[in-house]
């Protein structure tokens, strides 16, 4: 490499000054072009700009999209933590309060003009391959299957390498700080939490919606001797819970349907679950998600969703997350949820906070990526090994700085004379999970 370069010529400095001039503030980081010139502060993570095209690309596409963009295709890269390196920028981003105001003409002509001396001007970029394109009406029947299909059906090989042997791809219950308790440990934790709130006996009917790779069906069939239906839309996640329901003998106790829960069928179920799909469902279509929860449960029944909410004040899942992971998701508080749940006829009973243990189950999964990147890399290429890296060191200090979080909310449906059924005092909800 060669010696770095600290005039005023270089690359990162003309850089700098753009995004100073940007966020309304000083780098809060420290920045290589590909150059070889630096700016910003001397110590921390460094943020390697390793193409003109990276800037091209800024250009044409400004702010989170743009950024994800150029790491995903690997123009920009992180030195060192990426985890640091965006902790750094949020927490500057707060202390600061740095901004990203609507550029202006002359911000426009100044930041075209850099890009020209540089030698960045130019096309717009392709946005890469893994970004998603969906078309159709927001949440038609036909675009919610393709935007399951973006994410759910990368691969079961893929999950397979990412998750754990219950394939549970939501938030574990981590009920012992012991270096022996694991996150296959912290799933089972989760999934009996789920069948005792339900009350799960020998020969009730759950309806699991968004049953995913079947970790819920599958462990209340076995463990709880419940009949269940498992609705998804995924092919090859409905594929996978058949073959499981074969390989354990669970025939006669689990049904799996691949449709759109809009289409289900039917009610009168002991129990409904539905864990971290109703982020899926949409703003507009959650009070009639609500009323089908109502409707698909018999009086005493109870409902529990398990679902990711965002802060107050905070945007949820935000450009990335919707263009890469989770397109066309919907967060909202968890108070708004409630509320949407009680005006359909439920009466919610419980609410659990669990963003801390998310905080652990995602930094699992990533510390598992990491593991077998060269397995992940050779199954799904870089760039989706990289999508993947940047959505959970992302999504762990996401949940950390409670900017998302995620909840479980029991409700049940009273009977006609208001009674719930429920005990008053469910202490045994917790006790000995940790031995499971």
């Amino acid at each position: 490499m060669s010696p770095t370069r600290t005039a005023k010529s270089g690359a990162a400095q003309r850089l700098a000054a753009l995004v100073e001039t940007a966020l309304g503030g000083p780098l809060p980081v420290r920045l290589r072009a590909w150059d070889g010139s630096e700016a910003g502060p001397p110590t921390g993570p460094v943020i390697v700009v390793r193409s003109r095209r990276a800037l091209r690309r800024l250009l044409w596409q400004p702010g989170e999209l743009g950024l994800a963009q150029a790491y995903v295709t690997g123009e920009v890269d992180v030195e060192g933590s990426l985890a640091e390196g965006l902790r750094t920028m949020w927490s500057a981003a707060r202390e600061q309060r740095l901004h990203a105001p609507s550029p202006g003409v002359a911000e426009l002509a100044r930041a075209a003009g850099t890009a020209l001396r540089l030698g960045a001007a130019g096309p717009r970029p392709p946005a890469p391959a893994s970004q998603a394109r969906l078309r159709g009406g927001l949440h038609s029947r036909a675009r919610d299957r393709a935007a399951v299909r973006h994410h759910y059906d990368l691969s079961n090989a893929f999950y397979r390498l990412l998750l754990d042997e219950t394939m549970a791809y939501s938030c574990g219950y981590w009920v012992s700080d012991d270096p022996s308790f694991g996150a296959v440990d912290a799933q089972r934790a989760k999934l009996e939490l789920i069948c005792r709130k339900l009350a799960l006996v020998p020969g009730a009917r759950l309806l699991d919606i968004g049953c995913g790779w079947g970790s819920l069906t599958l462990y209340a069939a076995e463990r709880h001797q419940a009949r269940v239906t498992a609705v998804t839309l995924a092919a090859e996640q409905a594929a996978h819970v058949r073959e499981q329901v074969a390989a354990r003998g669970l025939g006669d106790r689990v049904e799996v349907v691949c449709q759109d829960y809009r289409d289900i069928s039917g009610g009168g179920y002991d129990a409904v679950s539905t864990v971290e799909m109703g982020e899926h469902v949409g703003d507009a279509e959650y009070p009639a998600f609500a009323s089908a929860l109502h409707r698909m449960v018999r009086p005493l029944g109870r409902v529990l969703v398990q679902q990711m909410a965002r802060g107050t004040n905070a945007p949820g899942g935000g450009a990335f997350i919707e263009a890469y992971i989770a397109p066309d998701m919907h967060m909202r508080p968890v108070g708004e949820t409630v509320g949407l749940l009680e005006d359909a006829g439920l009466e919610v009973r419980s609410v659990e906070s669990m963003r801390e243990h998310y905080v652990r189950t995602v930094e699992a999964w990533h510390r598992t990526l990491e593991e077998r990147w060269d397995d992940v890399v050779a199954l799904v290429g870089t760039e989706t090994a990289r999508v993947w890296r940047l959505y959970l060191v992302g999504g762990a200090l996401a949940f950390e700085e409670r900017r998302m979080g995620v909840d479980q909310i029991l409700s049940v449906r009273p009977a006609p004379g208001g009674g719930s059924g429920m005990p008053s005092t469910p202490r045994d909800w917790y006790e000995g999970l940790e031995r499971l």
